[in-house]
């Protein structure tokens, strides 16, 4: 008996490798593209796996290569599982029972020993004994705070309608003093098996019992508030600390105060911080920078000027002679640090020069001029 593997399309083409192509070039491209189509991730694309995996199937046995290069197609037998001549691929969709065993076999000849467990450990969880864990929805939001409070830090508290956790039933479901039963849903296990008919066959999951959220008891009387759900949509206030010295757009993560769910975890809530520009100062790592404007004769002979910090007001001298452009530096006016220490404020001094001059002002500045300066 004669069996033809289906060849809608060539096989090299299909991995995207050339007919030269090594073993280990054959396994690595498998290897991403079955990452990339696998059906239990989110881009996945049922069709395209199987269709990878049966060209895989084939160029990483060198007795089924050698049929296809010549051929252009593989022969075989009946005596692989499935009654295929390719490796065992016949149980694919078939209703008959999944043996990953066999699956993985036909994937590691001809030396493809990667880890099968990398690609198909979210679906054959359950096979293992694990049990999915459900994880409630991250929520994301966004949080304008001043230039100032950027560097010092600061706390502050949204407001957020989300779901969660019920505070009657601190997330039991149950009314207060109410007599708990044995699930009969799961007989008291807090886990089910559900079977599902994939492409691969039929597949036997195990997962937490919705009627008892895993727990395997029930209430006699449903909590009121939540309608034993153990949890509701409701209105939450969430302090968020934001810490000193945050860059913009940097993500801040608190995990578990996303979307509660029954029985099972909390998601997280990522809040991404944006700061308002401030016209005076700018960040430069952990110091920052500013600019004060200096009459000329200032500049010439030297004072005292007020400054502007973050900090409030404190005095700077400006030394004589000081040029203009010339950064001036003021210590631990800067970015809080660790260890409680902080950078340091650099002041670009700006020469205010006169747009005009009276005749006094100007003989003045011809006689500066006589001298040299």
């Amino acid at each position: 008996m004669w069996i033809i593997m289906s060849n809608k399309r060539d096989y090299y083409e299909i991995l995207g490798i050339e007919k030269k192509a090594s073993k280990e070039e054959i396994k690595k491209a498998f290897h991403k593209l079955a990452h990339k189509f696998h059906p239990d991730k989110k881009e996945g694309d049922a069709d395209k796996f199987k269709e990878v995996s049966e060209a895989y199937s084939v160029l990483s046995d060198d007795k089924k290569r050698a049929e296809y290069d010549s051929y252009g197609r593989v022969f075989g037998g009946g005596g692989a599982p499935g009654g295929t001549g390719a490796g065992g691929f016949g149980g694919f969709g078939q209703g008959g029972g999944f043996d990953f065993s066999q699956f993985a076999e036909a994937f590691n000849q001809g030396g493809a020993g990667f880890d099968m467990g990398d690609i198909f450990g979210d679906i054959f969880a359950g096979q293992a004994g694990g049990t999915r864990v459900r994880r409630g929805r991250d929520i994301s939001i966004d949080l304008e705070i001043s230039f100032k409070d950027s560097i010092f830090g600061i706390k502050r508290s949204v407001l957020l309608a989300k779901t969660g956790t019920c505070e009657a039933c601190q997330g039991s479901g149950a009314k207060m003093g109410t007599e708990m039963m044995t699930c009969t849903h799961c007989n008291g296990q807090g886990k089910v098996h559900e079977t599902t008919n994939s492409f691969f066959g039929t597949i036997t999951m195990q997962s937490v019992c919705r009627h008892c959220k895993g727990m395997g008891k029930v209430p006699k009387e449903k909590c009121e508030t939540c309608r034993g759900e153990g949890v509701y949509k409701k209105q939450e206030e969430i302090d968020i600390t934001v810490p000193a010295g945050i860059e913009g757009n940097e993500m801040i993560r608190l995990t578990g105060m996303g979307e509660a769910v029954s029985g099972g975890n909390p998601g997280d809530l990522y809040v991404k911080v944006h700061i308002q520009p401030d016209a005076r100062f700018k960040k430069d790592g952990p110091n920052l920078t500013t600019e004060l404007s200096v009459k000329l004769t200032d500049a010439l002979l030297g004072t005292s000027y007020k400054l502007q910090t973050l900090d409030g007001e404190e005095d700077i001298d400006i030394p004589t002679g000081v040029s203009h452009g010339e950064m001036l530096k003021v210590k631990g006016r800067g970015v809080p640090q660790r260890g409680g220490k902080r950078g340091d404020m650099y002041v670009r001094v700006k020469i205010l020069f006169p747009h005009k001059l009276s005749k006094a002002a100007k003989s003045l500045v011809e006689k500066l001029k006589e001298e040299g300066i």
